[in-house]
């Protein structure tokens, strides 16, 4: 199974806000995932990000790709380096 980092959107119309999961590739945007990892926050300024280290690098190192926006947000957060 392979697996990817990315997001999900939730929040209302026009109003977004974004849960970090682990999903099977397959699997839609919103659809089944196997794990959740933290949440993104666009509409606040600045914007707020909460990140499982712990939980991210444990994906990152059985496999799990993230995709370029979970990238970027996992270098703000300082998981990358």
């Amino acid at each position: 199974m392979a697996t990817k980092i990315r997001l999900k959107r939730m929040g209302a119309k026009k109003n977004p806000f974004y849960r970090i999961v682990v999903a099977d590739s397959r699997s839609p945007r919103d659809g089944r995932f196997v794990d959740e990892i933290g949440t993104y926050n666009p509409t606040k300024e600045p914007a707020i990000i909460n990140i499982d280290t712990e939980k991210a690098q444990k994906w990152i190192k059985t496999g799990a790709q993230p995709s370029d926006t979970v990238k970027s947000l996992f270098k703000k957060a300082g998981i990358f380096n």
